[in-house]
């Protein structure tokens, strides 16, 4: 693989930038305080292309590779994670799953429309009292003639309350059965589909986190996406990709981190001098682009891999594992550097910092990561 950017993603990063200059930084802690949703500016990368960057371009995406995906997630990241986090959910789940699973009359009706952010896609896995022990799952399908008919909850979902159209994981066999679950597409305004409670959460505030609510709902049979009983082996191959989505936004919110830092203490003077002046300032610095640096390379090696269609599980894991601790780490220092300025909202580090726990937690926590990784190099 080669390490330098290609053109296009160079190109990408510039219009990233370009975009975020002119539609998300302005209103980046607005958006924080009041929690919105900025539905629109979602709609404004669509028409960029990034709301289906893996999209072949015959169902109306960017048809391009997992490499600049990376490098869009990353960018939009480093100003905004809550914008990077909806983007990658977007991208690499609802999306994704319909794009690897979906048949060919799914694809046409639906990619075309959230390629382009016409509509919003959801994804739904977890639930309250099932996080990582996705097979204890509670949400049902249960077949009705030519209809499925779903019922239960689902929890902590990206945009549960505004996605259009949501794929939903529910059980059609027996608990703990990795073959009695399936994966369903369920639209907006389908009888008793709802959104439920919008979380409040510490960071990424941007993003919307809720509740989908399914109250005998009932779905045409040809939603199923794949066979009866193939869900959570689709759900598990959705999650590697994924893992390289949540690389990259950490990725980017450590980058964004230090930016600010480094700026900062070039600015910022302490007895006559720049604290950047100091070893003990210098040497944070050194280690934070030091892990990016690793954690970068790690994301990019798991990206080349899904390029060439190679099993990633182990490798998605390493990367998000890394480049999750790795971003906590560096926004801690970066709060750090900038003393008691990094604990005010005047400043972007506090966002960051509050921003990249998630990282940590979302698609599968880092103790997650490291049984998936345990387990495959004691195979």
């Amino acid at each position: 693989m080669s390490f330098g950017m290609t053109e296009t993603q160079k190109m990408i990063a510039e219009t990233v930038k370009d975009f975020c200059a002119q539609h998300i930084t302005p209103n980046i802690m607005e958006w924080d305080e009041a929690q919105t949703f900025p539905k629109e500016v979602f709609q404004k990368l669509g028409e960029l292309g990034l709301m289906g960057v893996l999209v072949p371009e015959e169902y109306g995406g960017a048809g391009l590779t997992y490499t600049e995906y990376v490098t869009a997630i990353t960018e939009l990241s480093r100003v905004d994670p809550s914008i990077g986090l909806s983007m990658a959910a977007h991208n690499s789940l609802c999306t994704g799953h319909i794009l690897q699973f979906g048949n060919e009359e799914q694809k046409k009706n639906y990619l075309p429309k959230l390629a382009t952010a016409e509509w919003i896609g959801a994804w739904g896995l977890t639930e309250a009292n099932t996080g990582s022990d996705a097979m204890r799952m509670k949400v049902t399908a249960k077949k009705d003639g030519d209809h499925w008919v779903l019922n239960g909850a689902k929890n902590w979902i990206t945009h549960g309350i505004t996605g259009d159209v949501a794929v939903v994981l529910a059980r059609t066999g027996e608990l703990l059965d990795s073959h009695g679950i399936s994966a369903f597409i369920v639209e907006r305004g389908t009888p008793g589909f709802s959104g439920g409670k919008k979380e409040n959460k510490l960071g990424m505030r941007a993003s919307e986190t809720a509740e989908m609510i399914f109250d005998n709902c009932r779905i045409p049979a040809e939603n199923l996406i794949g066979e009866e009983g193939d869900g959570f082996i689709q759900a598990m191959k959705v999650l590697d990709g994924g893992r390289i989505s949540i690389a990259s936004l950490s990725l980017g919110t450590g980058f964004g981190a230090l930016d600010a830092a480094t700026k900062y203490s070039k600015e910022r003077e302490q007895f006559g001098k720049p604290i950047s002046q100091f070893q003990a300032i210098a040497f944070k610095l050194a280690d934070m682009a030091t892990e990016l640096e690793a954690a970068e390379l790690l994301t990019l090696n798991a990206a080349d891999m899904k390029n060439k269609g190679l099993k990633i599980t182990t490798e998605g894991a390493m990367a998000k594992l890394y480049a999750s601790e790795v971003a906590v780490r560096v926004c801690n220092e970066a709060v750090q550097i900038f003393g008691g300025y990094g604990f005010t909202k005047d400043f972007p580090v506090e966002k960051f910092y509050r921003d990249v726990k998630l990282c940590t937690i979302g698609e599968g926590t880092s103790e997650i990561q490291k049984l998936v990784i345990s387990n495959n190099i004691m195979k």
